[in-house]
């Protein structure tokens, strides 16, 4: 399953079921799991660790060293998990700093030219479009969606079954299941669409669309705010995550553009 005319380093740990293509380079302390397949052109550098059923097109560039400045050469790792797709000259960094990890989660679609940075973390079933590029220590969380040649700053989050508009500029955290688009990012309700299609139901949708008025359209403080939210859906998992999501965040959250005076 290995062409003869891939680079394959002999200490490279490959599973049973592995497909290779011609001019694929795996190195050294690379391991591949079961039933992946390595696309024509493609590297998997040292230090990258890769589960099952995983499919790499031609020419990604998978595990290659951080390109942050503070890098020098330590051992860190790319964690990929299963049945992930990595399509034509993605970029997947390792980690900066010894012994850490740029993680990926299961079932993420990476789309082409698409750039994920050193200490990333994406959860399960993401989707980065085309040229969506992703800065250091960036979160994703499960479902989330950064539409193409968008960009995210370092640290920022985007939240669950939250959506990133294409040529968004991301400084802020996005909230789980709301839509944000713009350059710098802001808000623009719920993601109506991606929710309805994972089988969110028409209540639950209606209560988060309340958060989004109450965060966001009314005239309250945003601390004021996630009070009141706290105070009106005291058992609501999804108000719960959201309002955990914003008590976490570092860099705060997006917010609507001021009215001119």
């Amino acid at each position: 399953m290995i062409h003869p005319l891939a680079c394959v380093d002999s200490r490279a740990e490959i599973a049973d079921g592995v497909e290779v293509g011609p001019f694929a380079v795996i190195e050294a302390d690379a391991r591949i799991g079961p039933n992946c397949r390595v696309g024509a052109h493609a590297a998997i550098s040292s230090g990258t660790r890769m589960g099952r059923d995983n499919v790499v097109f031609p020419g990604a560039f998978v595990g290659a060293d951080s390109q942050d400045m503070k890098y020098k050469g330590e051992q860190s790792y790319l964690l990929i998990g299963d049945r992930n797709v990595i399509r034509e000259a993605a970029t997947l960094n390792r980690a900066t700093g010894e012994g850490l990890a740029t993680c990926i989660g299961d079932d993420n679609l990476i789309m082409a030219y698409a750039h994920v940075a050193h200490n990333c973390v994406l959860g399960n079933h993401v989707i980065m479009a085309n040229s969506a590029t992703l800065a250091g220590w960036v979160i994703l969380e499960d479902y989330a969606i950064v539409g193409g040649l968008s960009a995210v700053h370092q640290f920022c989050r985007v939240g669950r079954h939250a959506i990133a508009g294409g040529k968004t500029k991301i400084t802020k955290d996005i909230p789980p299941y709301f839509l944000a688009d713009g350059h710098p990012a802001r808000p623009y309700g719920l993601n109506v669409v991606g929710l309805r299609r994972r089988g969110f139901s028409e209540e639950t949708m209606r209560d988060l669309k309340e958060a989004y008025k109450i965060l966001y359209h009314s005239s309250l403080l945003l601390k004021d705010a996630v009070e009141r939210l706290r105070e009106q859906y005291p058992k609501h998992p999804e108000i719960t995550n959201l309002i955990e999501f914003i008590g976490a965040s570092k860099r705060g959250i997006v917010r609507p553009r001021r009215a001119a005076p």
